[in-house]
């Protein structure tokens, strides 16, 4: 098991950017060209719900059967906790948290994950995945739409 942890600023409240992170289309938006999703809800998170969609990398790879499980959405606290796995991943934990800072909110990404003896290139791929959301994140916050 190997954890990963990435942490991001953001110019709006913490309203704006929880109802951005908790979003299905908006991860679909953020996750473009990086990671397809074949058979994500709409609508927004919500805690129970157990997601069976087929996962693509770059939507060039063969689509591969992966199971999350939204083991919490606090909306009050602004936390997100998942269970995921599939496409070589045994176990991949995901807590998402946002909090009100001075000048805007902060979202931080911590990602437990297991994947046997390809956990250091599965952790790599995830610090550079979460990573990359942030410019997207940012895009998405400035059309307005959340």
């Amino acid at each position: 098991m190997k954890t990963i942890a990435v942490q991001n600023d953001y110019p709006v409240c913490s309203k704006r950017l929880w109802a951005l992170a908790t979003d299905y289309e908006a991860l679909g938006e953020v996750m473009a060209g990086l990671v397809s999703f074949d058979g994500l809800p709409g609508g927004r998170t919500q805690t129970g719900q157990r997601l069976e969609v087929m996962v693509s990398l770059f939507g060039i790879l063969p689509k591969q059967p992966y199971r999350i499980e939204i083991l919490e959405c606090d909306e009050q606290g602004m936390i997100l906790r998942s269970s995921e796995h599939g496409a070589g991943v045994r176990e991949w934990l995901h807590t998402l948290k946002v909090i009100e800072t001075e000048t805007g909110s902060r979202l931080h990404d911590q990602i437990e994950i297991d994947a046997g003896m390809l956990t250091p290139a599965f952790a790599l791929w995830a610090k550079i995945l979460y990573s990359a959301r942030h410019n997207r994140r940012l895009r998405l916050l400035e059309s307005g739409r959340y």
